[in-house]
């Protein structure tokens, strides 16, 4: 028994994201962590869903991946000893934004989130207020990338405008301040000229309308392009 602890006390350290635990909680995390084993093509996360856990991975691989509504499926990175997965639903309590796949046999230790919450800050603190802002932040990043290797340059401009827009006093989704097409563009990684002849069409098929204040109403049907 006390080389289990041992064994998982020393896999733990090996972890960034434990390394500036104090020795008791880093035996305290030790004691908590089981073992689990992934076979190859089991999930060990499933995007939309909760687990409650972190998982770090002892041996073996992960794909890291991202599906659209349509069913498409982005590759965001690879995981592999070391390296956790579902901290950033254990910070802000918001369903995995990715799926993490096991490449190959995979062995894990996993967390429980109520020990996980014992190594954070208080949640009140300006330092887990910070955290969650950088969690936020990340889901944003990832959203991003599946969008630009997911979508063509239609998908990504929609995507942008609905998520740049607010609701006006009709219930409308309206972008009241011009739209830059320069900006635009560095946005979905596209050239500005692609961008200006997207928006163009977008305006003449009805998706869009802009207003004689600069303004940009967006139609329910830009949704579908999303």
């Amino acid at each position: 028994m006390q080389m289990t602890m041992v064994s998982n006390l020393e896999l733990i350290r090996r972890v960034p994201l434990f390394s500036m635990l104090t020795p008791g909680q880093a035996a305290s995390v030790a004691d908590a962590v089981f073992k689990r084993r992934f076979r190859r093509g089991d999930l060990i996360v499933e995007q939309g869903k909760k687990s409650n856990a972190l998982t770090i991975i002892l041996t073996g691989r992960a794909r890291v991946i991202s599906t659209d509504v349509r069913g498409r499926e982005v590759i965001l990175a690879t995981m592999s000893t070391g390296d956790y997965v579902g901290e950033m639903s254990l910070i802000d309590d918001e369903p995995h934004s990715a799926s993490v796949c096991a490449e190959v046999q995979t062995d894990v230790l996993i967390l429980s989130r109520h020990e996980f919450a014992r190594c954070l800050p208080d949640s009140d603190s300006m330092a887990y207020s910070v955290l969650r802002g950088l969690v936020q932040r990340l889901r944003q990043a990832d959203r991003k990338i599946e969008s630009l290797a997911l979508m063509d340059v239609y998908g990504r401009v929609a995507r942008v405008l609905l998520e740049s827009a607010d609701q006006n006093d009709e219930g409308l989704a309206l972008i009241r301040d011009k739209v830059s097409r320069q900006d635009l563009a560095k946005m979905v990684g596209a050239s500005r000229e692609m961008v200006s002849r997207v928006m163009k069409d977008l305006e003449e098929r009805g998706f869009i309308e802009t207003r004689e204040d600069r303004s940009v109403l967006l139609t329910q049907r830009l949704h579908s392009l999303n």
